[in-house]
Order: C-alpha cells, then sequence, then structure tokens
C-alpha cells in the first residue's frame, strides 16, 4: 500500500477529507474544521516551525490510488523533554484509518521511523502539534456521545490498532458532564455566603468591552495556577490576548468567571458555547459562506433555552487553593447559567494524573461520559513509567 508525503494541496485536502469520509454516516460523528487541522501544519500560523519543531504528513493509498489512512509525526522542542530529559519524545496525531492493521502499522511505521531519524527514544500518540486543549488523544469509551470542539471522535476499533502495535496506556482523558441545573451540595451554597460576606472578596463576569482586561486576569491566573506544571508552559501576555481576540467572535460573558481578592484575580472558571452544537450544521470548511452560515447558526444557537456549554478551563492561584473560593465561583454562576438558556456542561478534559480535579468535578455531581487516551511507545529498552500524578 503506497505512502505518499503531503506535499500538495490536492493532498492536504486529501489529508482533510479522509475522517468525514470514513465517519460520516456515524450517529455521532462531527468532524474537526478542516483550516483548523491546516493551520497546525503551517509553518506561517504555528508558531512551534519558529521555534525549531518539525512536522510531516503522510497519507496511505490501496491499489486504486483511493486514500485509507494518514498520520502525522512531529518534534515539539518545547516539550521533548520536559517530562523525562534522558527521554526525548516526539508525537504522532491525527492518526484516521480503515480497519486493518497492516495498513495502520504501515502509518505508525513511517511515523516512527522518522521520529528516530531525529533522536526521538519515544512517541505520544495520538496527540496535536501544540497546545493540549484540542486533537489530543484516542476516543476508548463513550461512542454514542458527540464530540466536544476540539476533540475526535473515533471508532472502537482504533484503539485496537493502536496497542497492537504496542502503544501503552501514558494517560486517560476524562470528559465530565453534569446538568446545569443539577442541585449543588449545601456546603457550597454556604461557601458562597460566606465569600459574599467577606469585603474582601467579589465575584465577577467578564465583559467582551474590557478585553485587555479579560486577557490581563487570564494571563494572571493562568501562570499561577497551570503554568509551572509538567507539559504546560507558561503563557506570555500576548498570547493571552491573541486567544481573547481568536475567541471573541464565539465568547458569551454571561459564561466566563472571575473571582477576586481586593483587585487580584484568584480564580477563573471560563466556559463557551459548545460550538460542534452549530458547527455540525455548516460543514467543515470555515471559508466565505461557512462563515455566513456560522454567524445565522450561532445566532439561532444563542437563542435556544436547551443549550450546551464547554467548561473549557478552571483554575485557582495558589495562594488561594484549599479555601473553597472555587466552590463558590461555581455555586454563583449558577443561576446565571439558567437564566441565559444553558442546560448541560461538559467539561474540556481531566487526565486521570490530576485527581485533585476529578474530586472537583465528582464533588459538583458530575460524572465521566467520554473517555480518550494518550498512548506511549518506547523506542529504548527501558521500563514503562505512566504520567506523573500531580501532587
Amino acid at each position: 500500500m503506497p505512502l505518499l508525503e503531503v506535499v500538495t494541496r490536492r493532498q492536504q485536502r486529501q489529508f482533510c477529507a479522509l475522517p468525514h469520509r470514513l465517519h460520516r454516516h456515524e450517529p455521532a460523528y462531527i468532524g474537526p474544521l478542516d483550516n483548523e487541522v491546516d493551520t497546525v501544519f503551517d509553518p506561517a500560523k504555528n508558531q512551534l516551525f519558529t521555534a525549531g519543531g518539525e512536522a510531516q504528513r503522510w497519507l496511505l493509498t490501496d491499489a486504486q490510488g483511493v486514500v485509507i489512512g494518514r498520520i502525522a509525526a512531529f518534534v515539539n522542542p518545547l516539550t521533548a523533554t520536559a517530562t523525562d530529559p534522558t527521554l526525548p519524545t516526539g508525537g504522532l496525531g491525527f492518526f484516521e484509518c480503515m480497519n486493518d492493521q497492516a495498513a495502520a502499522n504501515e502509518l505508525f511505521d513511517v511515523a516512527c521511523n522518522w521520529l528516530k531519524a531525529r533522536g526521538m527514544l519515544a512517541v505520544d500518540g495520538p496527540i496535536n502539534f501544540g497546545d493540549r486543549d484540542r486533537f489530543w488523544g484516542v476516543l476508548i469509551d463513550g461512542f454514542e456521545r458527540e464530540p466536544n470542539y476540539g476533540m475526535f471522535w473515533h471508532p472502537a476499533y482504533y484503539q485496537q490498532l493502536f496497542e497492537s502495535y504496542g502503544f501503552q496506556l501514558y494517560f486517560k482523558q476524562y470528559t465530565c458532564y453534569r446538568p446545569v441545573n443539577m442541585l449543588l451540595h449545601p456546603s457550597f451554597h454556604k461557601k458562597l455566603a460566606n465569600f459574599s460576606a467577606d469585603s474582601h472578596f467579589r465575584f465577577a463576569h467578564a465583559r467582551k468591552a474590557e478585553p485587555e482586561k479579560m486577557a490581563r486576569d487570564f494571563h494572571h491566573i493562568y501562570n499561577l495556577a497551570w503554568g509551572r506544571h509538567a507539559g504546560v508552559k507558561p503563557m506570555t501576555l500576548d498570547q493571552a490576548r491573541n486567544l481573547v481576540k481568536e475567541m471573541m467572535p464565539v465568547l458569551d460573558e454571561d459564561i466566563l468567571a472571575f473571582a477576586y481578592h481586593d483587585d487580584e484575580p484568584v480564580a477563573f472558571f471560563l466556559n463557551l458555547p459548545e460550538l460542534n452544537q452549530i458547527f455540525k450544521h455548516i460543514g467543515h470548511r470555515l471559508n466565505l459562506i461557512g462563515k455566513l452560515r456560522f454567524v445565522w447558526a450561532r445566532w439561532r444557537y444563542m437563542r435556544r433555552t436547551d443549550k450546551k456549554l464547554l467548561g473549557i478551563i478552571y483554575g485557582v492561584v495558589p495562594e488561594f487553593q484549599g479555601t473553597g473560593v472555587d466552590l463558590a465561583l461555581i455555586t454563583w454562576t449558577q443561576d446565571r447559567f439558567i437564566k441565559v438558556g444553558y442546560q448541560d456542561i461538559e467539561m474540556n478534559w481531566i487526565g486521570d494524573f490530576n485527581p485533585r480535579m476529578l474530586v472537583t468535578t465528582r464533588s459538583i455531581g458530575a460524572k465521566i461520559v467520554k473517555t480518550h487516551a494518550t498512548y506511549r511507545k518506547l523506542f529504548v529498552d527501558r521500563p514503562f513509567e505512566r504520567y506523573p500524578i500531580i501532587r
């Protein structure tokens, strides 16, 4: 079965088109936007190339020239040795394939050999050539549920293709769900009452009219709460500004909440309308026609009273962790979520290496409804270790 490097524009289109062709008849399938996949591999748009990163894509075809598989491999210089300096680790991702182990093995072989030639001693996959907030993991449970924005839907046989090749589970990624109107424990309301009675604390929604403040507050909390974790790099203020700018067309300020101690932002609970509920009606390419369809579909969706929201990120600065300010903030948001028509919430994936966050999600009544897996394969003879637990 011929393997082709993705070089031409036609091959790029074939790379993006494959999952839509393989899975379009699956009831739960919603594919990623082709534009966003293209951006990952565009040196002019993905700053990892400027930082010294490398990436390559391949297509696998049958004897008639029909594309039956795809894969990408990449070296991210910012994370290759972040977890273990003695084990430089590359990545592979965007894997799609017919249900054929021989075909999958050809794809895995070409990606792994490419990484070995660049000095990598292990590979993680399927992952993104970029941040963990999207295109990360293979679906291993919850096939009946539609994927959230930025996450892939995969058929059940992908797990077997990876594991039969020799990939081992590195960590699990849990997507949790709860009805928005589910009653919270009385202790949550007591926390909210206590913090609301303290004049040093206040809760507030972000305002789209104040993008600079939104970016600065997010940047402050994110770097203190998350920037020191393994595999997560601190964010610059310019990156925070760009993130706010990029997300501005889809932000709903009613579901972006911050807690402040005096004038210092100390916690956030940031959510978005679940965009796949909009994108599934407009196609997988955000060209001019797609953008016009998006504006119309979003206008209609935002007027519904059964909307779904996606919990993007939640964090508390170290000084206030364990105080319950996060529980108070979550409680404070509930009435507003209901008032503006949100019925369900799913939370961006939480790794099994983050037990404290999983405890928090259980405490608000959320349950695991989807599981993705990130695998690792060693190219050297040494003991396999799972991803380290966050203490």
